[in-house]
Formats: C-alpha cells, structure tokens, sequence
C-alpha cells in the first residue's frame, strides 16, 4: 500500500474571519479558512486550498492586478508571500505587529498596510524571471514610507486608479489622504466629520470626488471645492493655495433602525455601493444620487465582510458566526454560491459506495453532503433535533443510517434526498453509534443511557430484538463486510461478537484492559480492531476470538499542550488514546485519530508506525504547541486566557458572551480557543485517500495530488528558455525531461507537439520510469483533447510497445493513467464509429445524385408548366427546379 499521503483540500469549513478576495478576472473567490486560503472557481464549480499554512488564522489576503502574486497576513503579522497559480510560497516576513489592512497599487509595484495605526507603503517584491537573476534577492521586502496620523487603528487602504495617491481610513473617525510621494501643492488631507469609526473611503472614477462610510450608517460625499469665505474674492483666491479644500457635498443615510454597518465596498466603474449590517442585511446603491437598488436579508447575523468582482456583477459576503459564504449576482437576484459549514463540532463521516460523496455530522444537527470533485456541499439535512453522533451507508445502495442524540436513527435517500424512515425506541434514548448490515435490511445502534444494542427491521421500520449482555454505554457498533456478525464496544471493558441471524443470537466477550473507544471490521471480515481507552490498538481475529496483534500507541498520538495545562505535552493523560480508527481498503494498514494533532498510520502485521500526519499547526487553536513560552505567563494566568475585551472602545466588542469551560467553541461566540481533535476518520472505497474531520474542517489526504507545480529534481538551470533552447538543438528527450520537471502544462505540450513522430519510438525506449507515469497521464489527456488524432495514437501505441511488460507488472501503481487511456481510446472508437454511420448515410445520397440529375435533364418541358397564384401557368425550366427535386414516376412508382 502507499503511504505517500499528501493535504489536498479542506472540506466543512468555506469562511472564518479576514477579507474575502476576487481574482482579477472575477472567476475565483479566495476565503480565509483559519489558517489557510480556499479558492472556489465559481465557473468551472470547484474549490480547493492552497498547501500554504499559517501559524495563526489568517487576518488579511490581497492579490497584485496580474494575479500571480498572493500575500496573506496572520493574526500576528507574519506574512507568506506565494505564486497564486503555481501554488508555492516565496517568500516568509513579519510586519511586527497585527494587519488591520491590505492593499496593493493598481500598478503592482507598491503595497499599502495597516499596521497599527501606521499606514506602511511596501515595494512589491520582485518575481524570479527566466532570463535574469531578478527575484533572487536576501531581502525582497523593502519599505518605502510611513505614514503617521490616525489616532487608532486603520481599518481599510484605497488606492487611486493612478497609483498616486491613497485613502486610509481608521477607527478614530477620520479618513485620511495621502500621496504615494511627496507633490508639489499638496498636504496630507484629514477628512473629519463622522461620528463613529469610519470603515471605507473610496475615490469615484474621475478622481473628483471621495466617498466615506461610517459605522453608524452615514455616507458622505466630499468634493474639492472652494472654502465658502473666499467664493467671489479673487485676489484671495489666486493668493492663497488654500482656497480650495475637501468638504462635504452631500450627505445621506441608510436609515437602518438600530442595525450597525459591518462592511462596505465600492465599485468605481458602475458608481455602485453595497453595506452590510449588523441585522444580516445588505444593502445595494447606485452613487452619487443614492439610489437604493434592492436590499436583501443573507443570515440570521451581521455581514463581516463584502466585495465585487472586477464586473461589478457579483457580490460576495462572507459572515463569520455561522461560517457562512455567498455569491450574489445583483442583476437576475440569484445565488452563485451559497455554502455554510457545521457551527458545531463533527462528530462522524462516512464515504458513499462509489466514493464521490462524503457526508458528516455534527452537533448542530445538521447532516451535510459534499462532493469530493468540486469540494461544495451538496445538500444539508435538518430533520434531527439533537447532535448526530454517527453516521453509515448500506453498502448496496444509496441509502445512509444516522443517529442522533435526540433519540432517533433516520434512514435517508440520497437519489431523491428525504428521510424515508425513522426509527426509535420504547423508551427515549440518546443514541451515540449505528451499524447497518451490508444488504440494508437490519440497523442496529447502542446509547449512552442503556446497555443494550436495538435492532429494526429497515423494511418495516419495527423494533426486532433487543441484545442484552453488556454492563456498560454501547460506545462503538460495526457490522461485518460479509453480514454475518455484528461487534460492539463498550465501557464495561468488553467487546462482544454477536451472531443476530442464528437461532441462538449468543455473543463471544473479549475482555480487554480499559474502556473500548471504537470498534472497526477488517474489510475481509476476518479480524476486528479496538481502541481503548488506556492507548492501545489491539487486532482480535473473529473466528477463534483470539488477539493477533497489538500496538501501544500512547506515545505516538500524544502530543499538543494546552496553555492552561501544568503538565508536559508528554505527560497529559487526555491525548494519550484514539477515539476512532479505520482500516485501509485492502486491509494492511490502519489509521487512528483522538483528541491530539496527530493521526498515526499502522502496520497491522508487524505492528509499527509508518507515517505521523500533523492536523494543523495552527496556534489559534488548543493542543498544537509542544512547549508553552513562558513570556505568555502574567500573574493573572496565561495571557490568552486573560480577557482584554473590557479595554475596547466599542460595547459590542466589550461585552463577553463565551460560555465558561467550552472546549468545542461556542455557538453564540466564535473567538474562543477551540481544542485540535479528530473525532472521525475513513478511507475512500478506492483507497486512494482519506478524510479526516478535525477541529479546522474536514481534511482531505490524497495520493492523486493534482498541484499545477510539482518540481522534481529541478536545479536553477532548468527553466522554460533552456527548455525551449533544447527543442531548437533537437535534443528532444532532454526537453522533454526538462518539461516535466517544470510541469508546467503549456510548456509540456509545446515539447510535446515539436518531437516528430518518427522519434516517438525511440524516444519512449528511452524514457526514465519515473517519468512513465507522467508521460502516460499526459498523453492520454492529449488524446482525448487535441485534434491529432494519429500522432496522440501513434504516441500511445509507443509507450505500451516499448513499457507493456513493465506496465502488466506494476498495474496497480499505473491504474489511474492506464484508465485515463482506456477512457480516451474508447471516446474516439466511439466517434468514430458514429462518424463512419453517419458517412455511410452521406454516400448514399451522394451516389444516388448522377442518377436524379439525368431524370430532371430529361424532363419534358410541357410538364414543367406551372400555375402561378393568379392562376395563369408559369413556365418553369429545369434551372428554375435546381435544388428542389419533385418525385416523378409512373404509374407504378418507379422513376421515367
């Protein structure tokens, strides 16, 4: 099996706090999502994350106009700047200081920051370029000015379409303008006047004029005009070059009962302004004449964040209570996107069948469905009242079984999505894990609050039996592959096996040495593995009811301490155990997970740890540090701990509305210090990956890493120029490694299309194997794309000529390329099959013309003789007819 797991996306959770961005172009919407960057394509309806991670949750993202370059800032002023599409980190820096506000020059060559209440103009840092050492630079951040004047905290930087000036505006209830470089006339210009803190100021298109929003609903227009006591003094006014100033035009309002402005954005070329309120409302107007378009209710809380694309057709909102993320499209006033994640912990997750669809459940009693491909939420269920503890598929069939802590096991129908049974005890129980036999006629499930496994019939919806043995809570339930025998865990340090289709339903106990956590079926049904309580993995065999294997895993998962912890990471007992394990599909391996940042991957035969993957490395989170710093201790306690919300200007931000001892996070509250856990994992059916869901979402590891740069072996000479370079030298295998190293995949195929074909035979002979996959993958992508047809199935029959043998032998690592061949081979049999039918229709006609031409030259005259619409005849010659063949024949049919 291969254990070259890698992160590939992060599912369940679409936005947590920080700005939400549109690519130049206005396809792609980048989200914070903790502490790392999600992109959804809002054309192609896919999303995926970034494999760039911050130690903190991500406060500030901003783009350059070419959109290549990515600088995200952390909540502690650290700062990763990355190539967007290549999807790498160039460069690690830190501001010192918190970011309140980012912004790049519309040229690109500048950046404004918020630091404080200092605004910071940066150099852009250069890319490195093919042909010159530019971008190879020791320090690539260099600050050009600073600019000091706010009073408080800057909230948000605009620029001017010339790059020449800017707009900073800050909680002290001004608006400031300031030049890129020192100009001759101008002064550094204040614009005061609001009454609360001021979050947007915008120049409009021609630069005449400057729009200001404050929090407490107002809008001004300032205008450059002349101060009212100099108007008609002209001496005065060609004297003093303080004749003309920014002051208020206009003033208006939203008029929004007693809801607050969150956010605010505006777009320059379409004079539009939308608003955010504290009600969960926006607000749509058409500027200067503060024309209000529509406004529309989005969430249940306020709207923390809101920006337009490069269009100005589509809006994006981003609120963070709930996690929620919507694209609207103003002008046919209809959803682009509209994702939330769970609010609430995860509790279970579940592959389908085919493994295109992942579904977890949480605690806010949602079950959610998401699409493996494009990474979006399919559908929500919100039939359960309570938590939902647990969740499982029939193996034939799409039909999922959860259960819930509000006393009922629902069995859904995921072709028409509705609940189509329910099931419940005589007696109200809350019910923490669910077994479905595979052929989808029996359910069973066990609770907390009694010792007994239920069982229905999913036919008739009928409580079957009631299996009694157990002193303890039923914590875990697994039904065999093969349906023949179900396996419970339980507290009473037992595990039973029970035989529920024989006459005597009698169970088998294996006494074990501490609480069973979790129970999983080997995927022949031949060996069950348990997870207890003192951090041991031990593997039973179910036939002889005898322990095979074992593995002490304490050390392995323990790690990550809390800041309130007066043990060692290595000494606290709560991350010393799995809460939920899982086997991989050809049943080798195992994967644990529990309350740690760690999940371990198992040998089963020989017992030892291949790989440790870390969940996150996230700071804002509980458990992710091995060593506290000491700096962090006050006599009050740990600093995270000390609430400072009481030193804040605003009430809303002063008043503390967390729960004391919530460790999942607060519903009410998302600014608490949630724990890293992992209470669910599960191998996809094809074992090509695996989810986990964790603390920060839902985590997807995969070995089909599908990066668009993936450097192998590359060194400082390999560039597209000396790539090209070995094309014109001829030298085409060495392009052609060259490419791949790049893998750069319109670099590929130019290497690709110049090789000549009568070179694909030697060439392929002389192939490194590990690029056999890549050029396999390729080609048969390029078969099914390009118009070549020939040349892609001359390549094809070249490489399974020359690697076929090594290709038969290794099937399984090349699996995914030879069906990728498979499926285009098979394409083009079929269009070329419906291409040959529809010739031989063609043909046909074409073959019969010779004949109906002679018919029609030797049509008499008289019978083309016509009546026109008077009634007259009309003389109608053969030239006349052409196109239009009329039938003639005899009596008997056939043509004169």
């Amino acid at each position: 099996m291969k254990t070259e797991f890698k992160f590939s996306n992060l599912l369940g959770t679409v936005y947590c706090k920080g700005n939400l961005l549109f690519t130049p172009d206005g396809t792609c919407l980048l989200s914070p999502v903790g502490n790392r960057v999600t992109v959804f394509d809002l054309i192609n309806n896919k999303s995926y994350t970034l494999p760039l991670s911050h130690r903190r949750n991500i406060s500030r993202l901003a783009l350059n106009p070419r959109g290549n370059l990515l600088l995200s800032v952390d909540e502690d002023g650290r700062a990763i700047l990355a190539n967007f599409h290549r999807r790498l980190a160039l460069h690690h820096f830190s501001f010192k200081a918190p970011v309140s506000a980012l912004a790049f020059s519309p040229s690109g060559r500048h950046f404004a920051v918020g630091v404080g209440r200092l605004v910071e103009v940066w150099k852009t840092p250069a890319t490195p370029d093919a042909d010159t050492d530019e971008g190879l630079e020791y320090a690539p951040f260099v600050r050009h000015r600073v600019h000091a004047g706010h009073y408080d905290t800057v909230q948000s930087i605009e620029w001017s379409s010339d790059s020449r000036f800017f707009l900073s505006c800050a909680k002290d209830l001004t608006a400031r303008i300031w030049s890129f470089d020192p100009e001759d006339g101008f002064i550094p210009t204040t614009l005061a006047g609001h009454r609360e803190s001021v979050l947007g100021a915008w120049f409009s298109s021609d630069q005449e004029q400057i729009y200001t929003v404050s929090q407490d609903g107002a809008l001004f227009r300032w205008g450059y005009s002349q101060r009212p006591e100099t108007k008609g003094d002209v001496d005065t006014r060609e004297d003093d070059d303080r004749a003309l100033q920014w002051r208020v035009v206009q003033r208006h309002y939203f008029l929004q009962n007693n809801a607050k402005v969150m956010c605010a954005a505006y777009h320059t070329e379409s004079n539009l302004l939308v608003a955010g309120f504290s009600n969960g409302l926006f607000g749509l107007y058409e500027l200067p004449d503060f024309n209000m378009i529509h406004t529309l209710s989005i969430s249940q809380n306020g709207i923390d964040f809101v920006t337009l694309n490069k269009s100005g057709e589509w809006l994006a909102f981003g609120a963070s209570k709930f996690g929620q993320l919507l694209v609207w499209e103003w002008q046919s006033e209809s959803y682009i996107l509209k994702q939330q994640g769970h609010f609430d912990s995860m509790n279970a997750l579940v592959y389908s069948p085919d493994g295109q669809r992942i579904i977890t459940t949480a605690d806010d009693g949602k079950v959610k469905v998401w699409d493996t491909q494009s990474g979006f939420c399919v559908v929500t269920f919100t039939e359960h009242s309570g938590g939902v503890t647990a969740c499982e598929f029939a193996k034939r069939g799409n039909v999922l079984f959860t259960s819930s802590l509000d006393g009922s096991i629902r069995a859904w129908d995921l072709i028409r999505y509705r609940n189509f049974r329910t099931f419940t005890a005589p007696s109200r129980l809350s019910f923490s894990s669910v077994a479905v036999d595979p052929s989808g006629e029996v359910v069973c499930a066990g609770s907390l609050d009694s010792f007994d496994i239920h069982i229905w019939s999913v036919q008739t919806g009928q409580l079957l039996d009631q299996l009694s043995g157990h002193e303890g809570p039923v914590a875990s339930l697994a039904f065999a592959p093969s349906g023949d025998v179900v396996v419970s865990g339980s507290w009473d340090h037992t595990v039973r096996i029970w035989s529920i289709f024989g006459r005597s339903q009698t169970s088998e106990p294996i006494q074990l040495q501490a609480d069973v956590l979790h129970v999983a079926f080997r995927p022949d049904s031949k060996q069950v593995a348990v997870s207890t309580l003192d951090g041991q993995l031990t593997f039973w065999s179910v036939s002889e009811a005898s322990q095979e294997a074992g593995v002490d895993g304490r050390r392995d998962v323990s790690g990550g301490r809390k800041i309130s912890d007066r043990r060692t990471a290595a000494n606290v007992a709560g991350t010393k155990s799995f809460n939920c394990i899982a086997y991989s599909t050809d049943g080798n391996c195992v994967i644990a997970g529990g309350n740690s940042k760690y999940i371990c991957l198992y040998d089963v035969q020989s017992g030892t740890l291949i790989k440790k993957f870390t969940v996150s490395v996230n700071l804002s989170l509980e458990g992710t540090q091995e060593f506290l710093n000491s700096r962090n201790l006050t006599e009050a306690g740990p600093r995270g701990l000390v609430d400072e919300r009481g030193e804040a200007s605003d009430l809303e931000d002063r008043i503390d509305r967390t729960l004391p001892g919530a460790t999942r996070g607060d519903l009410s509250v998302r600014r608490t210090r949630p724990e890293v856990r992992v209470p669910a994992l599960a191998f996809s059916p094809t074992g090509r990956a695996f989810c986990a869901a964790s603390t920060e979402g839902l985590l997807v590891y995969s070995l089909d890493n599908a990066l668009q740069f993936d450097p192998f072996d590359l060194d400082i000479n390999i560039t597209p120029a000396s790539t090209l370079q070995a094309i014109e030298e001829k030298e085409f295998l060495l392009a052609l490694i060259m490419a791949f190293r790049l893998n750069e995949r319109l670099l590929i195929r130019q290497v690709y299309e110049a090789i000549p074909i009568t070179d694909a035979t030697l060439l392929v002979k002389e192939i490194p194997i590990v690029y056999l996959a890549r050029l396999l993958r390729f080609v048969a992508q390029a078969t099914d794309e390009s118009p070549r047809l020939e040349f892609n199935l001359r390549w094809v029959e070249a490489l399974l000529h020359a690697h076929g043998p090594y290709l038969k032998d290794h099937a399984s690592s090349f699996a995914s390329e030879l069906r990728t061949v498979q499926k285009a081979i098979a394409k083009i049999q079929f269009e070329l099959t419906r291409l040959a039918d529809d010739n031989v229709y063609a043909l046909d006609y074409l073959l019969a013309q010779p004949l109906l031409s002679a018919v029609l030259d030797h049509k008499p005259k008289e019978m083309s003789l016509m009546t026109n619409g008077n009634g007259a005849l009309e003389d109608h010659t053969n030239e006349d007819m052409e196109g239009e063949w009329i039938g003639l024949g005899d009596d008997d049919g056939d043509v004169d």
